[in-house]
């Protein structure tokens, strides 16, 4: 049902449905004010969003469990959360890759700042929250790159010694675009002969994983859920690539993969990767071959960097222990149920979370029963495998 002139669709399963309303309403009054501005031209969609979440961030202060400091790994920002409890053993390691959709965000943003801090203590870890370079000021693969070389450096032994980490116990975790940059930095770091620490567990949630299929069932449900509308998920994976609307016009016709290319679409293909409850789309269609000249100017659609679906078995089958959350209205839901099939088809070991009733971003949203329900099983589930 729709709430009164509540711009997202909200089902009757979504929990506490006026806070949902009342939390979400301020993203639907940034994102129109950021479409206003851009449509009189004084500024880019993504740099007025970015200014309105530049008032939400806090800075690095410590409180009675953990000491909270700012540095940089080969020089990207990072925040570092320790807890002030004494250890006679090395802690648990826990690199954080902050969402919004390679254009937002922060280590410093106040949700990511509650969520590190709470992890750190709850976990009795050492939490690495990084940033990274974010579109449109910067494209694929900068954000990769930043995230791939301040991990790296993170797994380095002595700076491991100099945080009292035990290099046994590291494990990577990350949130929508942050989810896809855990998923893709994971899968390159296994094919990295030059780092001897490997991960012990990557942890994903709501992760966006491929930008082949923009027609997937979720895409089509989702298309009006809280928070993350089809074209808005559209709009962010297009600034990861190019501030050319051209990408974007392309992807929401599902028309930009090239004839060429069109063998990826196996690694993406829904049909035969989703659980049959999930099949319930009426009006799917396949994607529509596309123009090489988009392909050639872009390559990041069809690069497994930019979309971890798009690793072959091989890969695959090296990847640690993994967790997996997927919401039941979310457009990005069938990445997630995709992974997690793939991964479990190769004899990874997966643990999957399907929340009947959540939706994208549920854990930025920390005063909802269902926000607080989600994290307690993140952290159960580290507790145990991490």
């Amino acid at each position: 049902l729709y709430k009164g002139s509540f711009p997202y669709y909200l089902p009757d399963a979504i929990e506490e449905p006026w806070k949902v309303v009342w939390e979400t309403a301020f993203v639907k009054i940034g994102t129109d004010l950021a479409s206003f501005g851009e449509l009189l031209g004084i500024s880019h969609f993504m740099e007025t969003i970015q200014l309105l979440m530049s008032f939400q961030e806090v800075p690095p202060t410590s409180d009675e469990h953990v000491t909270v400091m700012e540095t940089a790994f080969d020089s990207v920002p990072v925040r570092i959360y320790i807890p002030k409890r004494k250890s006679m053993a090395l802690r648990r390691g826990l690199f954080y890759i902050h969402g919004g959709g390679w254009c937002l965000g922060s280590a410093a943003h106040f949700s990511y700042d509650t969520l590190s801090r709470w992890t750190a203590h709850k976990l009795d870890a050492v939490v690495v929250s990084t940033d990274y370079g974010l579109a449109p000021k910067h494209h694929f693969p900068r954000q990769f790159e930043d995230v791939y070389r301040s991990l790296r450096w993170f797994l380095q032994e002595d700076v491991l010694e100099k945080y009292g980490v035990d290099p046994r116990r590291v494990g990577v975790s990350g949130d929508s675009a942050g989810g896809n940059l855990a998923a893709a930095v994971t899968q390159q770091l296994i094919q990295d002969p030059d780092v001897k620490i490997k991960l012990k567990v990557q942890a994903l949630i709501y992760p966006a994983l491929q930008a082949l299929d923009t027609n997937v069932p979720s895409q089509q449900e989702g298309s009006h859920f809280p928070v993350l509308t089809r074209s808005l998920m559209v709009r962010f994976w297009s600034e990861y690539f190019t501030t050319d609307r051209g990408l974007e016009k392309a992807m929401l016709l599902n028309q930009h993969v090239p004839m060429e290319s069109s063998h990826l679409l196996q690694f993406v293909n829904w049909s035969s990767l989703l659980p049959e409850r999930y099949k319930k789309s009426p009006v799917y269609k396949n994607p529509t071959p596309g123009s090489s000249e988009l392909a050639q100017k872009y390559p990041g659609f069809i690069d497994v960097k930019a979309c971890p679906l798009l690793a072959n078995d091989n890969i695959l089958h090296h990847l640690p222990k993994t967790y997996i959350i997927t919401c039941q209205y979310d457009v990005l839901r069938d990445d997630g149920l995709m992974y997690v099939k793939r991964l479990q088809n190769v004899g990874v070991h997966v643990t999957h979370h399907h929340v009947e009733d959540g939706f994208h971003g549920t854990f930025s949203f920390p005063g909802l029963k269902l926000s607080e329900r989600m994290k307690n099983q993140y952290l159960s589930w580290l507790i145990k495998n991490l």
